[in-house]
């Protein structure tokens, strides 16, 4: 059973998700062992530090504060949304991933990918995460201090849907901590020793990667051990019931 559901989530569970996985199938067994018995059948989840490296823009902007600083974590959905934008090779070409994250339940909520890097990106992506969502006026968007967040373009579209703009301090990009889990998973779990040949090709394995695996199967630690859409369907049962 633990090769089968290491085998079922692409060989990235470690021994606290497998057991978990087990729980909840009704296998009852200590952590302890798990970790044992795949250290003797050869297993190891991935895990490793992805890091990059951009120009910042410190100055610019400089008056959109973090609203999220020091703040209790989202009650509910579509309350705070994380943006940020990461690097994907196709052969020896960059492209660029951004994406939108609703925070009380780690989902993606959207994404696009772009042979360039302008705002155009980040807002493609917000678009298409309004559309999915519908929030209200009032929701956060966070992001860094990229000028892809920060152009004036983006910026007014905010305002104009009463969207709270809240970026991340000067130099501190854990301010956007689960953004970058996020690509920190992504990379290590999905991307790396990958060869991409297309532009289609890198488009369809990431969005597999997102709405098949991440959002709908991959178990949090975070949120209980539930995956985004689980969590989700959980909170509205709730609301439901209160």
């Amino acid at each position: 059973m633990i090769k089968e559901i290491y085998e079922q989530h692409r060989g990235i569970y470690g021994s606290p998700r497998v057991h978990r996985q087990l729980k909840r199938l009704g296998i009852r067994c200590s952590a302890k062992r798990v970790a044992r018995l795949m250290v003797e059948l050869g297993l190891r989840g991935k895990a490793g530090v992805v890091g990059r490296s951009k120009a910042g823009v410190f100055k610019f902007f400089k008056m959109t504060a973090n609203l999220r600083l020091n703040q209790p974590a989202p009650t509910r959905l579509n309350q705070v949304w994380v943006g940020d934008i990461t690097y994907l090779r196709v052969g020896k070409q960059w492209r660029y991933l951004a994406t939108v994250m609703d925070l009380f339940s780690r989902r993606i909520v959207g994404w696009t990918i772009s042979r360039s890097r302008t705002a155009t990106v980040t807002l493609h992506a917000l678009k298409r995460a309004i559309l999915a969502r519908n929030p209200a006026p009032g929701l956060i968007l966070h992001s860094d201090r990229g000028i892809e967040y920060s152009a004036y373009g983006f910026q007014a579209f905010l305002h104009d849907r009463g969207f709270a703009p809240s970026m991340n301090r000067p130099r501190t990009c854990q301010d956007n901590a689960h953004m970058e889990s996020f690509f920190r998973s992504l990379k290590t779990e999905f991307v790396q020793r990958r060869i991409f040949a297309s532009d289609a090709q890198l488009t369809a394995q990431i969005g597999s990667y997102i709405d098949r695996f991440y959002n709908t199967k991959r178990l949090h630690s975070s949120l209980g051990y539930h995956s985004p859409v689980e969590f989700e369907c959980l909170a509205n049962a709730q609301q439901c019931v209160h």
